[in-house]
């Protein structure tokens, strides 16, 4: 029952983490035609440049969840890398309990009148010739927070399965 938890959650995290990936590559194409339409022909777009931007607040946002599955977040592992995989197990058991999981409620629930302000005006870029879609980027916070709960439950249950001796963690963790 367990596992089926741990291998649904890190599915939603594999399947949007690989989606936005490619938006890496979309990114740089787009910058590079900015660059083409600004330098080489005289032609600017603030929609071309904000679209670029949405792109990477898109990378970032959805794909942190994927990021932390694959255990590739910043971490401050002066004393981490030597523990015990139980230690580790430990570590990332009260880590998530007590700082992501907590963290990523608060700043869903205080995301909420922000991005519901957001809606109601169906907010649009301040640019003359922005995107105008402010609402729909603002909206990624909570998305975000959401796969990160997702993904810290997972986390959590699969330590727990180290602790009890029911799996092992990676060598990479």
């Amino acid at each position: 029952m367990l596992n089926k938890i741990i291998c649904g959650a890190e599915g939603i995290s594999t399947v949007v983490g690989r989606c936005v990936a490619w938006l890496t590559l979309l990114m740089m194409l787009l910058t590079c035609l900015i660059v083409v339409l600004r330098y080489g022909l005289g032609i600017g777009s603030i929609a071309l440049q904000e679209s670029v931007l949405y792109m990477h607040a898109m990378v970032f946002m959805l794909g942190a969840a994927y990021t932390f599955k694959d255990d590739e977040h910043v971490r401050v592992d002066v004393l981490y890398r030597d523990f015990s995989p139980r230690k580790k197990a430990w570590v990332n058991i009260l880590g998530g309990l007590f700082f992501l999981l907590p963290f990523c409620a608060y700043t869903a629930y205080m995301s909420i009148d922000y991005v519901a302000a957001s809606w109601r005006v169906l907010e649009t870029s301040q640019e003359p010739g922005g995107l105008p879609f402010i609402y729909l980027l603002k909206t990624l916070i909570p998305i975000m927070m959401a796969l990160l709960i997702i993904q810290g439950i997972a986390d959590i249950l699969k330590n727990l399965g180290v602790v009890f001796n029911k799996q092992q963690l990676t060598e990479a963790q």
